[in-house]
């Protein structure tokens, strides 16, 4: 037998409607009033795009400078030898090595969130695939994290640098800042998020991208957006 929910989470939910699509504003403001919880809650992005992840010609993944950032402080770890990592130090990164920093992650000591290589280095961060891997933590190119220029690269992982990729149901889910941002910051977020997501559409999709999009905090409920007030083309 399903529990019902409690009184937090019913008083939450009033004046909410469940299958309706809010304007892009409105449904953040619902979203902010409901974020009681007594801790800064992240605000959280659900997307449901029209894809098949299983086809590889239908995968969505990328990186996007959200204009009023996460609210969370990255710890970065770089990859990089000589000039590149005093340069990365410089750019305030909180881990920098080569060898040594692969041997300290094969042992199991990850002491960061994201983590960025220069190019010369993917060799031996190679090696680490099956410890970064599954974390979702090995650089890529394609989202800016294998990179020569490694102080932009540091600079936008510390900053309002977010990853997103499809996952198996054909969700893009991210964090898009925190329940203390006021409501504009976080609604241009979200376009920010939705414009970089409706961009890595696939050639190969027809139809809707943009099927679903839901927004909500932590500890509070869901709300749908009317993809159409995103301004973008999904």
């Amino acid at each position: 037998m399903q529990k019902a929910p409690g009184k937090r989470i019913t008083a939450a939910r009033k004046d909410i409607e469940r299958t309706k699509l809010y304007p892009v504003d409105e449904a953040v403001k619902l979203v902010k009033e409901r974020a009681k919880a007594k801790f800064d809650e992240t605000i959280e992005i659900a997307m449901n795009l029209g894809v098949d992840p299983k086809q590889t010609d239908q995968q969505v993944r990328g990186v996007v400078n959200l204009p009023n950032g996460t609210g969370r402080t990255m710890r970065v770890a770089v990859f990089a030898k000589g000039a590149k990592a005093e340069e990365a130090k410089k750019a305030g990164a909180d881990v920098v090595g080569a060898e040594d920093l692969v041997e300290q992650v094969n042992k199991g000591e990850i002491n960061f969130d994201r983590c960025i290589a220069t190019p010369d280095m993917m060799p031996l961060v190679g090696r680490l695939g099956k410890v970064l891997g599954p974390r979702g933590l090995m650089p890529n190119p394609k989202v800016g994290t294998v990179s020569n220029d490694v102080a932009a690269a540091v600079k936008a992982q510390k900053g309002g640098a977010v990853e997103f990729r499809v996952e198996k149901a054909g969700i893009v889910q991210a964090g898009v800042g925190k329940a203390s941002f006021t409501a504009d910051a976080i609604a241009q977020n979200v376009r920010a998020l939705a414009d970089a997501v409706a961009k890595s559409k696939p050639s190969g999709v027809k139809g809707t991208f943009i099927k679903r999009v839901a927004i909500s905090s932590t500890m509070g409920p869901g709300v749908r957006i009317d993809p159409a007030s995103l301004s973008v083309k999904g």
